[in-house]
C-alpha cells in the first residue's frame, strides 16, 4: 500500500472512488428497498437489481468507447452524466413512479459497466505491471469496506428521510469523484487510433480472450457460477423475512459482509504476489460455496456466520479477475477485454437474477441457496482444475514505465 501511494493520482483515485463506492452500495441497495417498499413485493425488488445488470449485455460497445476516447475523460464525463440521472429519483413520489426507479437502476448499471472499464485500463496504464494485483486488492478491499457504512446508512437515511436524501448524497459523492480525475496530472492520452471497422473493433475483445487459455477458463468458471449467483439479488429479502425481520436489516447483513470483505481484501492484497491471481480465484469460489451453505441454515448465528464467509469470499476473485484481464491484456484493448468480459459474464448473471426473482415466490429460499453452493461448488473445482500460472504475454516497456515516471512523487 506504502508503494502504491507513492503515486500521487492512485491517492487521488482512491479517495474519489472511496467517496463514490460508498454511494454506490448505499443507492443500489435503497433502489431495491424502495421498490420493496413501494410494492411489498421481493420479487420487484430483485427486478430492479435485475435493472442494473441488464445493461452489461451492452458491454462491447462500452470498451469500444473505453479504448477510442481518453480513459479519465471517460470516467469524469460518466460521472457528471450519473449524477443528474441519480437526482431525477427526487421525483419519485409513489408506486406509479416505480418504472423511474427501473430507468435509473439501468442508467446507473450502465455508468457501472463504462466506468469500470475504463478505471481498469485507466489503472494499467498508470501503475507499473508488478503493482497492478496490489491496486485491485486496494479497490477493491475500498469497495468491500464501504459495506460496513454504505449500505447501513443508505437504510438509515431511507427509513429516516426517504430515498430522496439517498439520491442526493449519492449526487456529491459522484461530483467529488469527477474533481479527484480532474485534480490528477498524469497523461492521459487518446489510447487507440480510430477506424472505421465498427465490428472487427467492436469485438477484438471478445476475440483476444477466446485466444487465451487463461482468460477462457476464467468465462467458464464465471458462467457456471454466475447462472446461479444471481438468485441471491432476491433471496437476500427472503432471508431477512424467514428471520422476522425489517427490510431495512438487510442493511446490517451488509454490514456484516462488509467485514468479511475488508479483512479478506487487505489479505488478498498482502500475499496475491505469493499465492498468485488465479489461485484467489478459486480459494474465494470455494469460500463462497460454504458461506452459502451456512445462510441455508437456521436461525440467525448461521446466517451471520454465512453471510460473512460470502462478504470474504469476494475480494479474492475479484483481485484475481482483474488482475488477469489486466496482464493478459496489451493496452490498446484494455477497455474492449474489460468489457467483452462483463458481457460474457453478465448474460447469465441477468438471467440468474431474473429467475430468481420468479423462483423466491415459488421455492423456499433454503433449496434456492443450497443449489447456488452447488453451482458455485462446481465452478470452483473447474477453476482449480484448468487455472494454472503461467507467464503473462509481455507489454512494450517504455510506454508502461513512461507514464507512472511522471505522477510519482
Amino acid at each position: 500500500m506504502r508503494e502504491l501511494l507513492h503515486y500521487r493520482d492512485f491517492r487521488l483515485l482512491f479517495v474519489g472512488q472511496t467517496l463514490s463506492i460508498f454511494g454506490d452500495t448505499a443507492m443500489l441497495l435503497v433502489l431495491a428497498m424502495w421498490a420493496k417498499s413501494l410494492t411489498g413485493s421481493n420479487g420487484i425488488a430483485g427486478s430492479v437489481l435485475f435493472a442494473v445488470a441488464l445493461p452489461g449485455l451492452l458491454a462491447p460497445l462500452a470498451g469500444l468507447l473505453v479504448d477510442r476516447l481518453p480513459r479519465r475523460k471517460v470516467m469524469i464525463s460518466t460521472d457528471l452524466v450519473t449524477a443528474l440521472v441519480v437526482l431525477s429519483l427526487l421525483a419519485v413520489d409513489g408506486r406509479g413512479d416505480l418504472w423511474q426507479i427501473y430507468v435509473v437502476a439501468f442508467l446507473y448499471g450502465a455508468s457501472l459497466i463504462v466506468f469500470q472499464s475504463a478505471r481498469s485500463a485507466f489503472v494499467q496504464g498508470m501503475l507499473p505491471d508488478e503493482l497492478l494485483g496490489q491496486a485491485n486488492g486496494v479497490l477493491t478491499t475500498v469497495r468491500e469496506a464501504m459495506r460496513l457504512v454504505g449500505p447501513l446508512a443508505g437504510a438509515a437515511l431511507f427509513a429516516l428521510l426517504g430515498g430522496g436524501a439517498v439520491a442526493v448524497v449519492d449526487v456529491v459523492t459522484f461530483v467529488v469523484s469527477a474533481t479527484a480525475l480532474l485534480a490528477m496530472r498524469g497523461p492521459d492520452p487518446r489510447p487507440h487510433p480510430v477506424e472505421h471497422q465498427w465490428w472487427p473493433e467492436t469485438t477484438a475483445g471478445l476475440r483476444h480472450i477466446g485466444r487465451e487459455p487463461i482468460l477462457r477458463h476464467l468465462v467458464v468458471s464465471c458462467v457456471i457460477c454466475l447462472l446461479v449467483f444471481g438468485f441471491a439479488e432476491s433471496v437476500c429479502f427472503a432471508v431477512v423475512q424467514g428471520l422476522g425481520r425489517p427490510v431495512e436489516f438487510l442493511g446490517v447483513l451488509s454490514t456484516v459482509q462488509g467485514v468479511g470483505a475488508v479483512i479478506a481484501g487487505v489479505t488478498t492484497t498482502v500475499f496475491i504476489r505469493r499465492l498468485g491471481e488465479l489461485r484467489m480465484v478459486w480459494l474465494g469460489l470455494a469460500a463462497s460455496a460454504v458461506g452459502l451453505l451456512l445462510v441455508a441454515g437456521h436461525g440467525m448465528a448461521p446466517v451471520v456466520v454465512g453471510w460473512f464467509v460470502f462478504g470474504a469470499a469476494l475480494p479474492p476473485i475479484m483481485v484475481g479477475i482483474n488482475t488477469s484481464l489486466q496482464r493478459r491484456t496489451p493496452s490498446e484493448l484494455q477497455g474492449r477485454v474489460s468489457a467483452g468480459f462483463d458481457l460474457l459474464t453478465s448474460v447469465p448473471y441477468t438471467l440468474s437474477i431474473a429467475l430468481g426473482a420468479v423462483l423466491v415466490g415459488l421455492v423456499a429460499y433454503r433449496a434456492l441457496l443450497v443449489v447456488m453452493a452447488l453451482g458455485v461448488a462446481i465452478s470452483a473445482l473447474y477453476a482449480f482444475v484448468t487455472l494454472r500460472e503461467r507467464p503473462a504475454p509481455g507489454r512494450p516497456s517504455a510506454l508502461r514505465r513512461a507514464a507512472p515516471d511522471a505522477v510519482r512523487e
